[in-house]
């Protein structure tokens, strides 16, 4: 008797015509499910190891109906079954029995659960269904700019852009975890009539599912299957000093010896864009910057760790254009063009068109770094910022063609594989612990030193509530390691009041963040020269004298927070666990911590509840059950399991610890 099933080695596969399906076990209680016609294909780029890890000896099983009508597969908590009679896929949690997600067809007849539509060159536009559950709540995908921690009704595209992060991973209330294993262009939809993941030009269907009895085990499989986070080097936990931008050396090293006068830590100041004299050249314009090695030697006297912005963007003008464009290394159109980016370079004010090194090659990876090793790391320039890496571009990287495909199928790889490329020659040259400052990535950026920031928001208080639940969100995507502009990046006028209280608050909040990064394009924005622009005052002191009074404190506490960031961190580098985490992380056997989307913990025994509305002098908190809570402005004890309402004067933001732990919160 013919049966659609058939078992090789461990993997369980099921055909119906050129409709091939396979199931695989692939880490502890996770496997990978892959669809396509005709064949699946093994070595498309994606986030998972090209080999699966072995499963537990004695984990694994898979059964199979003595009439073909039904294929189960277990790999330890996950127990997955196929229907032999269409394919669909049901995941359940194999301890307690319960289904966690199933596959659902759109129609009866046409189109299933699977759908391939037909393109050119052997790609196809992909959707995967999935049934809806009311009571489900979604959590991860990255950075978002809606305002929303629970992605459940939302319609998410999965692109890059700035401040726009696309990271298929998603952590559900229901007990699973999920990737959509696919770097292609397409969107995610989480409606109310099921669940469906399309990708818009694809060569087949690819998602990895585990199953965790909490979301911390989800959260570690995860990590497992796409690489534990990086160690965070020691100078990165201290405060940056960064604005658009510093014009040159003088005024650069004004900033470091006014830090040092008034004896304020400051761990790291970034030189931003424009430093150069091309895009492309990755060095110095020397006319700015006279004399850089001196710089860097003087910035470490003081302690000092210099940044530098490294953009992917290749002006026609640069030395480096003619070079990269014969030997292949950029990014191009179908029609062979490769400088499609407006920029405004050289003297002129004029933009003119721009490339992208392409990323996803080897190669080119290589001859950036050859060049990036010549004009800054040499110079003991260590602290790399990666902007403008999704890459920036109009209407978007997917009209481009890469070494690792054609950018409808591969694009959202670009950011990943650029930090990738920094990392390892880096590591290659001898740094132990390595940090990009990045504005995009993708799944599996973790393992290469990304540091994500949210990218150019505006400096509002809804803007500063929203990045809590975008910065929650991507702790729970896999990247441990994320920060905001304090005082967000366009505009605020440092004489205004509202600007100088929210500047207050987004310090409190940014002091409780695994980077503590001030940045922005201030008010009064000013033009130097024929290109870019530079804006007002960004410093510390630039906010008036409360203002002032009240941020100072906060610095001094981020110098304590040091020893407890780093030892929470390496944490994480064995558990995949972030340092900021939602409720909902700690405590998942209270309802209400998973509808919490404006305050965290930051590790395991801080209670942060920033303030993110202008004139609050209160704040309401929820106090997870579990727990006993003491607010340390009062030194009041709480059970948890309520809210409370505390005192939120400007100078202080909500902080409570859990169990009387001891942190470094008190000088």
């Amino acid at each position: 008797m013919l049966t659609p099933f058939f078992v090789a080695d461990d993997t369980l596969t099921w055909r119906n015509g050129q409709h091939i399906l396979t199931v695989q076990p692939w880490g502890a209680d996770s496997v990978r499910v892959r669809a396509g016609l005709y064949r699946i294909q093994p070595e498309l780029p994606g986030a998972l190891e090209a080999c699966p890890p072995a499963p537990e000896p004695g984990a694994s099983r898979i059964e199979i109906d003595a009439d073909g009508g039904r294929a189960t597969l277990v790999n330890g908590r996950v127990r997955v079954e196929i229907a032999g009679a269409n394919g669909l896929v049901s995941f359940f949690d194999d301890v307690t029995g319960e289904v966690v997600v199933g596959e659902a067809p759109a129609h009866f007849w046409y189109p299933g659960s699977r759908h391939f539509e037909a393109g050119e060159g052997g790609l196809h536009r992909v959707e995967q269904r999935f049934a809806a559950y009311p009571d489900e709540r979604i959590y991860g995908l990255g950075q978002h700019g809606h305002g929303r921690l629970d992605q459940k009704g939302m319609v998410i595209e999965l692109a890059q852009r700035n401040g726009e992060v696309s990271i298929p991973f998603v952590l559900s209330s229901r007990g699973y975890g999920m990737l959509w294993n696919n770097p292609a262009v397409g969107r995610v939809e989480f409606a109310g009539n099921g669940t469906r993941w399309v990708a818009d030009k694809a060569r087949q269907i690819d998602y990895w599912l585990t199953v965790g009895e909490t979301p911390a085990a989800i959260m570690t499989a995860y990590a497992g299957a796409t690489g534990f986070p990086s160690a965070m080097p020691e100078w990165a936990s201290g405060f940056w000093q960064s604005k658009l931008r510093y014009r040159d050396q003088a005024e650069f090293l004004e900033i470091a010896r006014e830090y040092a006068r008034r004896g304020l830590p400051l761990a790291v100041l970034v030189i931003d864009y424009l430093h150069w004299r091309h895009l492309g050249d990755w060095d110095f314009d020397a006319e700015a910057w006279p004399d850089p090695q001196a710089m860097v030697e003087e910035l470490r006297a003081l302690g000092v760790e210099p940044a530098v912005s490294v953009w992917p963007s290749v002006s026609p003008l640069s030395e480096n254009y003619i070079p990269m464009r014969d030997a292949g290394m950029l990014a191009e159109t179908a029609s062979g063009t490769a400088a499609i980016g407006n920029w405004p370079d050289g003297t002129t004010p004029a933009e003119i068109g721009v490339a992208f090194y392409d990323a996803t090659d080897p190669r080119a990876r290589d001859f950036l770094w050859e060049k990036v090793e010549a004009g800054y790391a040499r110079l003991g320039i260590r602290a790399l910022w990666l902007d403008a890496c999704e890459p920036e571009v109009r209407p978007g990287p997917q009209h481009l063609n890469f070494a690792a495909g054609t950018g409808h199928e591969v694009a959202n790889l670009y950011p990943r594989e650029h930090a990738r490329g920094v990392y390892e020659h880096q590591r290659r040259a001898g740094q132990d612990a390595v940090l990009s400052l990045i504005r995009s990535a993708w799944a599996g950026s973790q393992r290469y030193g990304a540091a994500l920031w949210s990218g150019d928001i505006p400096a509002t208080f809804p803007s500063l509530a929203d990045s809590i639940r975008a910065g929650l969100n991507v702790a729970l995507s896999g990247i441990p390691w994320w920060n905001t502009d304090i005082g967000g990046f366009h505009g605020g006028d440092p004489e205004d009041p509202e600007f100088r209280e929210l500047i207050v608050r987004w310090f409190q909040f940014g002091a409780f963040c695994p980077i503590m990064r001030l940045h922005g394009h201030r008010e009064p924005r000013g033009s130097h020269g024929p290109v870019g622009e530079s804006g007002g005052p960004n410093e510390v002191w630039s906010f008036g004298e409360t203002a002032y009074a009240a941020i100072t404190p906060l610095l001094h506490l981020r110098e304590r927070l040091r020893p407890y960031i780093h030892s929470h961190l390496r944490e994480g580098e064995r558990t995949g666990i972030p340092l900021m985490r939602p409720l909902l992380l700690a405590f998942p056997d209270d309802p209400e911590a998973w509808k919490v989307e404006d305050q965290y913990l930051f590790g395991p025994d801080i209670l942060v509840a920033p303030v993110t509305e202008f004139g609050a002098r209160q704040r309401r908190v929820y106090l997870p059950a579990g727990a006993e809570w003491t607010h340390t402005g009062s030194g009041n004890r709480h059970a948890g399991g309520g809210y409370i309402t505390v005192d939120a004067p400007l100078e202080s933001i909500p902080l409570f610890v859990r169990d009387g732990a001891d942190t470094p919160l008190y000088p």
